[in-house]
């Protein structure tokens, strides 16, 4: 932390910060004001009792925030990283606000954290790591949402509000170039049309290459195995280098706005992100933890894995590929290694692995499961598999602001979006096919809100009430293969959301000194999801040694079960498709919920405003799709999110708006956490849990003299387990590599600690022009990755340090600038996962030293 500390001091001599006030000094010396639109009207932020972290245009480019996930590290008590596990893209966004989020991108799991672009609700965390461009300003609402913003906010809400034409003509935009081949380029073009009339165009491309390099494996058995285009998969694309990203943005805007009683904005936008990940092997499991020897306790199981060097899939696969066909027939485990039976779905056929390594034939042998494919340098990997996304997204939106009288409006938000998603990942990062992942995603929405604003009593009053309409539907198909092909899961899924809600706040300054907030939101929703998944080789059939899935369990053994046909006895859902573990059908759920919100403020001068608040919100509920082996005929299901809040603080601007200084404090009881919990070979999800977690927040922003400003942000958070349901207990204990899903520990993806210091420092030249001096300094404490608690997985503790230096010529038009990006190149696990039935724990480093030049110009 010292190092690094006095790194970003020599970087620039002067303090500024990054968060919840982020903004720049006014010619003046003084601290320029921000307005924002948390509460559904226009606004100075220091006069909006909530904990918001405000980000200008400038700010964000002068800290070359580009993606919502750059924003973690600039604002106190968040934690936002560019993808998830499993998703292998960065433009999924793993979101956490003061501990409460979502770090999935499926459709059972709806997000913690509400993303909002341009008042329109992002429903995905597919495509909610938005590029930043040509934005007014990125508002971070702290603590749940619930009664303006509604469900999903139960973390918070980041809003994204995009620059709107203006009246005159200008162009402007920037060219950078930069480490890894680094090239964005990036344009905006307002041109009036009419007198009230305006219209805008922006564009932004971007390409850098990867940091993480494949090796081949220096062992001829590589080549042995099947190729991963040998399995079921969306599609099938590897890259040598990983990390690389192409992306292109297109937005267009069209507002109407001649002083009169009407004013619309109207705007569409349309990227396309292509990447691969740099997932890489952190470790390996090769022996059974205790917790997770379930099967060991069934009678007449035809494979124990307790007798291997692996657990489950790794030692049976080592298992099969080095026995031999006496010691295979001993175990009765021919189905499982391939003798007989390999294939219950005749589409796929594969080769037998069964003694594969003592036939006395050296051209079949295969490599074992090991930890001889992990590598110490963080940018290399042994992948061979699929690796990339496709992401093309595009939306339709129209604002319309009426003046209903002096003191009343009329706003309408209509919008509708698409997004179409496939991507690959090779979880293992080896030359075997042992856990590869692939998926296509298809989502459509429409949305429609209404809100009524005004005030009354000589502006004493004020209100806002609303309608909300939101329709949603889509396909996820998931494609998964496990142990060379030991597990096949096929799994499509489709889902349809409809809800709507009405909602109202009041505000209300009877007297001078104090404020008086009272809101609510009644949501309804409704939700349908039919699950179709199906593990194509049927491994749970062959662990009981079922060879047959209409042949008896166990015939002429002594289990209960016989002589019952092996797809009934073990719960298989669907007689016509041996092999599917979903149950058949539609499935339904509905969800109905009142978010609540109580606040009072005491404003003691202008400039000082105390305030304390009670907030509720939720997350609404779904189903677990991810089964590789059946259930029975209900399909597992679960319940909403809830969270209460207890928010005080106080914001205020002082010696004559050179300092403002902000601060809360907050404690939330946080109740029914969906967490994992396992049933046979199937990570399912549950109401499993229970947290307390409490904190604060200080910030601060000081323009001592003319061209310097310091900022500065200390975060803190406690958040722990309360209660722990045994399910989750019993999956999540600790084990030799997991520390365990416990009362009393930390939630995942939620540093205690996080301080942020920047500065900004702009000289005037004699010419007329100036040089700005700008850093960042961050220290983030460390993290669990995980809901378990992966012991391999856990962030350490990290200084990031970011610096810059532009000139800037006397009129404006045109600047120039030289920065770098974690300078001191501390590297850490953004992102990781683990299945210890695959044997595999992987995950994803932040990137390492970058330098970029930009040149911007503005006419």
């Amino acid at each position: 932390m010292g190092k690094s500390m006095i790194a970003m001091l020599m970087a620039s001599s002067a303090l500024v910060a990054a968060p919840a006030l982020a903004q720049d000094a006014e010619q003046s010396g003084g601290i320029a004001e921000i307005v924002v639109t948390a509460q559904k009207r226009a606004e100075n932020v220091q006069d909006v009792p909530i904990a918001i972290s405000a980000f200008t245009s400038e700010s964000l480019q002068e800290r070359a925030v580009g993606s919502v996930a750059q924003l973690s590290a600039i604002a106190p008590n968040v934690n936002l990283d560019a993808g998830t596990p499993f998703s292998g893209s960065t433009a999924v966004l793993s979101a956490y606000i003061r501990g409460i989020g979502s770090d999935d991108f499926a459709f059972n799991i709806d997000p913690g954290v509400g993303i909002y672009l341009d008042g329109v609700y992002l429903a995905r965390t597919v495509g909610a790591n938005q590029d930043l461009l040509d934005v007014a300003r990125v508002e971070i609402l702290k603590g749940p949402q619930g009664t303006l913003f509604g469900r999903n906010t139960i973390g918070g809400a980041i809003s994204i509000v995009t620059a709107d034409p203006g009246k005159e003509f200008t162009a402007k935009g920037d060219v950078t170039l930069g480490s890894y081949k680094l090239f964005q380029a990036r344009g905006s073009v307002t041109v009036p049309i009419t007198d009230g009339l305006s219209s805008a165009l922006t564009f932004g491309i971007k390409s850098r290459d990867g940091f993480l390099k494949r090796l081949p494996y220096p062992d001829q058995r590589a080549n042995n195995a099947p190729p991963f285009s040998a399995f079921s998969a969306a599609g099938y694309d590897s890259a040598n280098k990983e990390g690389e990203n192409d992306n292109w943005n297109l937005r267009g805007k069209l507002r109407w706005d001649n002083g009169g009683a009407v004013r619309a904005t109207f705007s569409g936008d349309y990227s396309k992100d292509k990447g691969t990940s740099a997932n890489k092997l952190i470790g390996t499991a090769e022996f059974v933890p205790g917790n997770f020897a379930g099967t060991t306790n069934l009678p007449g199981t035809a494979f124990d894995p307790t007798g291997t060097t692996g657990f489950l899939f790794a030692g049976l696969y080592n298992f099969c590929i080095g026995s031999t066909g006496g010691e295979i027939a001993a175990r009765n485990a021919q189905a499982l290694c391939g003798v007989s039976g390999t294939q219950f779905n005749p589409q796929f056929q594969l080769a037998s692995v069964a003694s594969a390594n003592v036939d006395g034939n050296p051209a079949n042998d295969r490599l074992p499961w090991d930890g001889r494919y992990l590598i110490a340098n963080k940018d290399r990997s042994y992948a061979s598999g699929n690796s990339y996304s496709n992401l093309e997204s595009w939306g339709l939106s129209g604002i319309v602001d009426f003046d209903l009288a002096d003191n009343v409006a009329l706003k309408s938000i209509t919008a509708y979006r698409e997004l179409h998603w496939n991507a690959g990942l090779d979880a293992d990062g080896s030359p075997l096919n042992f856990l590869q992942l692939s998926f296509t995603m298809n989502q459509w929405q429409f949305s429609q809100e209404f809100q009524l604003l005004g005030n009354a009593f000589d502006e004493k009053l004020r209100y806002v009430l609303g309608a909300y309409y939101f329709k949603e539907s889509g396909d996820l198909h998931d494609f998964v293969t496990f142990g060379e092909g030991l597990v096949q899961v096929d799994g499509p899924n489709e889902l349809a959301t409809k809800n709507y809600a009405f909602f109202g706040q009041i505000d209300y300054r009877p007297i001078d000194l104090i404020g008086i907030t009272i809101g609510g939101r009644y949501t309804n929703e409704r939700k349908r999801f039919e699950g179709g998944q199906q593990e194509l080789n049927g491994f749970n059939y062959k662990l009981f040694g079922c060879a047959d899935a209409n042949g008896n369990i166990f015939p002429g053994g002594a289990f209960p079960l016989a002589p019952v046909p092996c797809q009934a006895a073990l719960s298989y859902p669907d007689p016509t498709n041996p092999v599917r573990v979903y149950t058949p059908g539609v499935n339904r759920k509905k969800f109905s919920d009142f978010s609540p919100k109580v606040g009072v403020q005491i404003h003691p001068s202008e400039d000082v405003m105390l305030y304390g608040s009670w907030s509720k919100g939720y997350k609404t509920g779904g189903w677990t799709t991810r089964l590789t082996n059946p259930q029975g005929n209900v399909a597992p299901d679960f319940n909403e999110e809830k969270a209460t809040t207890w928010e005080a603080g106080i914001k205020s601007t002082l010696l004559d708006r050179h300092l403002q200084l902000n601060a809360a404090v907050f404690s939330t009881k946080y109740r029914d956490i969906q967490l994992n919990i396992q049933v046979g070979t199937s990570p399912t999800i549950a109401n499993a849990g229970d947290a307390r977690i409490r904190g604060f927040e200080l910030e601060m922003v000081a323009a001592p003299v003319d061209g310097l400003t310091i900022n500065g942000a200390v975060g803190y958070i406690d958040a722990q387990y309360t209660s722990v349901s045994p399910g989750a207990a019993a999956v999540g204990g600790a084990n030799p590599f997991q520390a365990g899903t416990l009362v009393g520990e930390d939630l995942p993806k939620t540093p205690k600690w996080k301080v942020n210091l920047s500065p900004r420092y702009e000289a005037k030249l004699g010419n007329g022009g100036s040089v700005v001096m700008l850093a960042d300094w961050t220290y983030t404490s460390s993290a669990w990755n995980d809901t378990q608690r992966t012991l391999l997985l856990k962030r350490v503790s990290t200084d990031i340090v970011n610096a810059s230096i532009s000139y800037r010529e006397p009129d404006g038009h045109w600047s120039l600038t030289a920065g770098g990006t974690n300078l001191t190149d501390k590297r850490f696990l953004t992102s990781g996962g683990s299945n210890i039935a695959a044997g595999a724990i992987f995950g994803t480093y932040n990137r390492p030293r970058e330098w970029y030049v930009r040149f911007g110009f503005d006419f």
